[in-house]
């Protein structure tokens, strides 16, 4: 009974075929954080098979714990996991690819015609299908994770710490770790897999690919002294190499700061164009820190020099790309081999059952918070004592979209009644989107 619920995993994917699957899913890969981890899941695990349910939220687990995007980090993850490094730069390029040509492009759009507002019309009805995707992967998520009412009552109190009180997850997820550490020497959880210890590391293959990584990473600053490149360039690398690595809690913990930075202190955009750019951002494919290449084209683009300003504007964007995910490799191709061998050892099995009920919570937050913006044409803060953040996020009800909600609740019936694919439901979207532009 338990292997119908939980089948075996298949066996690992070819090269093309995990190249493949991951090109899908980054040019499908919108909704956040929530709907990219949700779309994840539901490839790898319940269509492809390729990990089980416990690896692919150890993994989670991990990448929650890290600075910088966790979706694309997963995504990088579960490449290593089935072809190595070299599996893991395909599927971590693969997942920011589409979106970075698609932010690029608009960037340039924006630059010359200060005119994209009919995308987020065209977009409008896709995020409502993505939202029910979010919603089907976190139900099937928290079936499988919250086995018990101890993991459940953490799944809440994680949720309730996040959306009310406004912690940043990475607390969160560590209180949740010592909690079910704590615990385990009265009840141990079983681990779901057993597989072979993973290959030992030695201490100079950890220095080597360190110090390798940091070299790659800062090549774009080497190659901008070399030949002589704009200014602007070499601070974008610097500026946004700091940012990729103090970027806990999510890309919204660190935009605000960006933006104040980007706006007063090097004048590379003003603030309406930062909200324009955010705008952008929320409707493309990838992680919503693809805002920071399209402020590393403007910057580019009106502060270039000599060099031709489109020309510019791209060399700005790619730097500021290269600068903010090359770090994601890094944590995942050095801290990966660890965090498997961490998979057989049972002391901490407890705690990681814990952390992935967190999981949980935090995703419910993350899809929450999406929601309420899809729906809803305003939602406000509430003030809540105590809370570390801005305040509790709440509707307000009389701006209910009826569009968005309809299209919301026939996706949902398309997924969890008629069982049908994701590329349907995502054409849905693009269609309402048309139309609704079409009515407008």
């Amino acid at each position: 009974m338990t292997d119908i619920i939980n089948p075996p995993p298949a066996a690992k994917p070819s090269l093309a075929e995990l190249t493949s699957v991951f090109a899908r899913i980054g040019c499908l890969s919108f909704g956040g954080p929530a709907g990219q981890i949700g779309m994840m899941h539901r490839v790898v695990v319940d269509e492809k098979r390729w990990v089980s349910e416990a690896r692919f939220m150890h993994a989670l687990n991990y990448c929650m714990l890290l600075p910088g995007p966790e979706a694309q980090q997963l995504a990088t993850y579960i490449g290593w996991l089935m072809h190595g490094v070299r599996g893991g730069i395909i599927a971590g390029t693969l997942f920011i690819l589409p979106g970075f040509f698609a932010i690029v492009a608009l960037a340039a759009a924006y630059c010359l015609y200060q005119d994209t507002h009919w995308l987020p019309g065209l977009l409008f009805g896709l995020k409502a299908c993505v939202l029910a995707i979010v919603i089907e992967a976190l139900i099937r998520v928290a079936k499988r994770a919250l086995v018990s009412r101890f993991l459940a009552g953490i799944a809440a109190a994680a949720f309730i710490a996040l959306f009310v009180f406004g912690l940043p997850f990475p607390l969160v997820i560590f209180a949740a770790g010592l909690i079910g550490f704590l615990r385990a020497r009265h009840a141990a959880v079983e681990l779901s897999e057993t597989d072979a210890e993973a290959a030992p590391v030695t201490l100079l293959s950890r220095v080597r690919g360190l110090v390798l990584g940091l070299v790659i990473w800062q090549i774009p600053l080497a190659l901008i002294f070399l030949f002589s490149a704009p200014e602007t360039l070499a601070t974008l690398q610097s500026f946004f190499s700091r940012m990729a690595v103090v970027t806990f809690g999510g890309a919204y913990a660190v935009l605000a700061y960006v933006a104040q930075v980007a706006v007063e202190t090097h004048v590379w955009l003003s603030p309406g164009e930062m909200l324009d750019g955010l705008a952008l951002a929320e409707a493309t494919p990838g992680p919503l820190v693809l805002v920071l290449p399209y402020i590393g084209f403007l910057a580019g683009f009106r502060h270039g020099e000599w060099l031709d300003p489109m020309v510019a504007g791209m060399l700005g964007a790619t730097v500021t790309a290269w600068a903010t995910f090359v770090p994601s490799f890094i944590f995942i191709f050095l801290g990966a081999p660890y965090v498997e061998k961490l998979r057989n050892n049972r002391a901490l099995s407890s705690a990681l059952s814990a952390i992935t009920a967190a999981v949980v919570g935090v995703i419910l937050n993350l899809s929450i918070w999406f929601g309420l913006h899809v729906l809803f044409g305003e939602v406000k803060r509430i003030a809540v004592p105590l809370s570390f953040g801005p305040g509790l996020s709440w509707p307000v009800w009389n701006t209910l979209d009826p569009f968005a909600t309809g299209l919301l609740v026939l996706s949902l019936l398309m997924l969890m009644r008629w069982k049908v694919g994701m590329v349907p439901v995502l054409a849905l979207g693009i269609a309402g989107g048309v139309l609704r532009l079409w009515l407008m």
